[in-house]
């Protein structure tokens, strides 16, 4: 059951980041093309790559709660960035518009995702057992 459990947190995250992401690439670009084209190959690309790395995290042998939710926000928001700031800049052609739309949703995202993982940490939705490994 963890397997649809990783799915329904990916698709939830990626709901969150998307609206995020479009709001970022439309206040900073002005254009609701950009904002959407960004946002809209963001969708797909992460929901991918966020079902993979959850199914790595699931692995894990790090059992502390609070250090697993941060590093976790770490390494995906890595990921993340960077994804975005590649796409940023291959839709406008501008490698500037990229690195500000990465780096601003840098910001944005680690305290969206770090409250995102505290909340999927309370839901026992998908799980065969609550024991002492974060899933």
């Amino acid at each position: 059951m963890t397997k649809l459990r990783h799915l329904v947190k990916s698709i939830s995250w990626r709901i969150i980041g998307t609206i995020d992401t479009f709001l970022l690439s439309f206040i900073l670009t002005g254009s609701m093309s950009f904002g959407l084209s960004i946002s809209g190959v963001d969708f797909f690309s992460k929901l991918v790559l966020y079902y993979f790395h959850e199914r790595i995290w699931f692995l894990s042998k790090i059992r502390n709660a609070n250090k697993r939710h941060i590093f976790k926000t770490f390494s995906w928001r890595f990921v993340g960035s960077l994804t975005t700031l590649i796409v940023a800049w291959i839709v406008t052609s501008n490698p500037l518009t990229g690195f500000k739309i990465g780096l601003l949703e840098t910001l944005t995202k680690m305290i969206l995702y770090y409250i995102h993982e505290k909340t999927w940490y309370r839901i026992s939705f998908g799980l065969i057992e609550r024991n002492s490994i974060d899933v």
